[in-house]
């Protein structure tokens, strides 16, 4: 699904005008768009009572709009202007439609803005509130928000995501070809197609056969669970070069760390518990022909050098610290490090954090929804490493798997943060909620 930052939905606004379609047009049919979904989910509108913030810009004006569509329809309807002298409101309203500020808004919001965003948020115990377009500056908390043409950029990005509440996507006929973006939002139906049913003669040898490289003494417990990561998301053959094989279990192959052998693998995985060893991740990723993950200390033993991988296939999935490592600086702004650094190092990069980033050479960047503060935990990372090279051994779409390996990863933390809470679930419990995350996809 594209994502558009205010800046590109603003020129998406004013191309569809050029062409024809006048902006008071645009508005009439968001305010509509507006009150079509209010009809749907709170229907019989003759028995809601509803108060409307309207903004001084184009936001409030939509909201004009659904004040004057709702007029005659619905128990009472107030009307609260950003410009009114404050005054009461109705406390026993159902419904709170927040039309304060879109998405040129930039913070802090001040003085009156403020008063009605305290307003909104707590002042009406029975409603629910539905946001126009975009929460206003992201503090009001809606319990839907109906966005036109896109998905904004700050409700997906923001940490303070949830206060979009369900979104609702409304077609107020901006042309898609004027939906220009290089950012978009993985959605579990993107990967279907990677767990079609198996043919009912399949052997192992069809489904890969990923090698992981790591596990230096004292840390085999990291290259097992990449291992069996692997695994579990369906690759047919998994080896484990370690120090010792003692921690692995049954199911994994196993190599020596002193003697990688990459023959008949179909995808290599490097670096967790590897510990700094430059010289051999060089000398195995000099030497793979084969699609290539890199984490953990593969990644701290690549850093400050000029590498450079094979585009799509050659996926690092660096956290923040190791992001920092790579660019030789602290991560800014994330998306356009991210972007940068896959152009510029020709590599699928994987930024992992609230709202992992999926960044592609060709400067496409995909945002990760699923996730949850219950994956800050030692080991998790390596269960994503295991999931993407695992994925990648079953299909020729590497970018896909990549982005599948991450939403399933995510959900999988969110599931069981359900039922173990968020601070009691560990590394290997994902693998053990995979199969749910896997059947909301299929």
């Amino acid at each position: 699904m594209k994502v558009l930052t205010s800046q590109q939905m603003r020129e998406a606004d004013r191309r569809t005008i050029e062409q024809g379609t006048p902006g008071d047009v645009l508005m009439e049919r968001a305010g509509a768009k507006v009150v079509e979904f209010l009809e749907s989910e709170f229907s019989p509108l003759a028995e809601q009572r509803v108060v409307i913030f309207c903004g001084t810009g184009n936001n409030g004006g939509d909201g004009l709009v659904v004040g004057r569509l709702l007029k005659t329809r619905v128990a009472s309807l107030q009307v609260v202007r950003a410009t009114d002298t404050p005054g009461p409101v109705d406390r026993d309203a159902t419904i709170v439609v927040d039309a304060l500020l879109g998405t040129g808004f930039r913070e802090p919001a001040e003085r009156r803005y403020a008063e009605l965003i305290a307003t909104i948020n707590g002042q009406f115990p029975r409603a629910k509130v539905i946001a126009v377009d975009i929460p206003s500056a992201m503090q009001v908390r809606a319990d839907f928000t109906v966005t036109f043409a896109a998905p904004k950029a700050e409700m997906v990005l923001d940490t303070r995501v949830g206060n979009a509440g369900k979104v609702i996507v409304a077609d107020i006929g901006i042309p898609a070809e004027f939906l220009q973006t290089d950012l978009e939002l993985s959605e579990p139906r993107d990967f279907a197609p990677l767990f079609q049913p198996r043919k009912r003669d399949a052997n192992k040898g069809d489904y890969g056969h990923v090698l992981v490289v790591g596990g230096a003494a004292g840390k085999t417990g990291s290259v097992a669970m990449s291992g069996l990561a692997a695994l579990r998301v369906g690759a047919g053959l998994v080896t484990v070069a370690c120090a010792e094989s003692s921690h692995l279990v049954p199911e994994l192959m196993t190599q020596s760390l002193d003697a990688v052998s990459l023959e008949r693998m179909t995808v290599l995985a490097i670096g967790p518990g590897l510990g700094m060893n430059r010289e051999l991740v060089s000398k195995l990723v000099g030497e793979a022909k084969v699609p290539t993950v890199i984490d953990a200390d593969g990644l701290n033993s690549i850093a400050g050098t000029d590498f450079r991988g094979r585009a799509v296939e050659t996926v690092l999935t660096p956290h923040p610290g190791e992001m920092a490592r790579l660019l030789g600086a602290k991560v800014g702004d994330r998306v356009t490090d991210a972007r940068k650094f896959a152009a510029e190092r020709n590599v699928c990069l994987v930024l992992k954090g609230f709202r992992t980033l999926i960044a592609f050479p060709d400067g496409k960047v995909w945002i990760n929804p699923t996730g949850s503060p219950a994956l800050a935990k030692g080991g998790t990372g390596d269960v994503l490493t295991g999931l993407i090279a695992g994925l990648i051994a079953q299909t020729r779409d590497i970018g896909l798997a990549v982005r599948a390996a991450v939403w399933l990863h995510g959900r999988a933390g969110e599931l069981a943060a359900e039922e173990l809470t968020e601070y009691c679930v560990l590394a290997t419990d994902l693998l053990t909620y995979l199969p749910r995350a896997i059947r909301e996809v299929i």
